[in-house]
């Protein structure tokens, strides 16, 4: 179980990080692959809509029918489902706008010269969308971690989609703070420190929930998680690859992701 536990954080913690890589990009490419990113974001997208859709609700409606039996164990998965998107709506709803990291930024926005807009404004903004990002973080890093916890194949899957779009929101905060400051290094560690609230949630996630983990909880979490991971995909992931690529390319990031992801899960059979 300690092995498993240890597995779970780590798998989190990479996804958390990878706000840091979006940084990195940010400090050291002059333009922005939009294509690639469109593509990336869309591949994320297909992983978490498929395996959710296919695996995890589907995992979550048998163990909740075995323990409650069919008629409540199939509400329970539903009710489990919708609270998952709907607290992660509400999380939305209160961050403002300016804040918001679904407001991307490219790596050029780096060379633009100053406007009406000054540096305590932009770091200002940049500091918001760290905490914004971290506010949002924070639920997928209980998510991961309580995958990976109950299947550490749907953890790897999980971890590696929630980092994909975790690299445009690093970008989102270097920009701003680098155009505010020049200091790469303090870019950078707001970056990192955001990335860190999925680890964090897999903590709270650990001392709050293991103690009276069961059947019946695994599968509300695990219900949860599907929900969560909808959400992100419609309402964050696909309309922010839209925005990098108003052609295909999006769609066909969904299609190869969903199609990687029945692959894998055909061969775990």
């Amino acid at each position: 179980m300690t092995d498993n536990i240890l597995f779970a954080f780590n798998m989190t913690l990479i996804a958390g990080l990878a706000t840091g890589i979006g940084s990195i990009l940010a400090f050291f490419t002059s333009k922005t692959n939009t294509t690639f990113l469109s593509f990336a974001l869309g591949f994320s997208a297909g992983v978490m809509i498929y395996i959710s859709m296919v695996d995890i609700f589907y995992k979550a409606r048998i163990l909740l029918v075995a323990e409650l039996g069919e008629v409540s164990g199939n509400w329970a998965t539903v009710a489990g489902f919708f609270s998952g998107m709907f607290i992660i709506a509400i999380i939305d709803q209160v961050i403002p706008e300016p804040g918001n990291p679904h407001n991307l930024k490219k790596v050029e926005e780096m060379q633009y010269k100053r406007t009406s807009v000054d540096d305590e404004q932009l770091l200002k903004m940049g500091s918001f969308t760290a905490l914004a990002i971290a506010i949002h973080n924070f639920p997928e890093g209980m998510a991961t971690f309580m995958a990976a916890l109950q299947d550490p194949a749907l953890g790897v899957a999980i971890a590696i989609a929630v980092a994909i779009h975790n690299i445009p929101e690093g970008i989102a905060i270097s920009v701003p703070i680098y155009y505010a400051t020049g200091d790469k290094a303090k870019a950078f560690k707001l970056s990192f420190m955001s990335g860190l609230a999925e680890p964090l949630g897999a903590i709270v996630a650990f001392l709050i929930l293991m103690p009276y983990l069961n059947d019946v909880l695994f599968g509300v979490v695990f219900a949860a998680v599907a929900g969560i991971m909808i959400f992100i995909s419609l309402d964050e992931l696909l309309p922010a690859a839209k925005k990098y690529d108003e052609t295909h390319t999006p769609i066909y990031g969904v299609m190869t992701g969903m199609a990687v992801m029945a692959i894998s899960l055909l061969l775990l059979i």
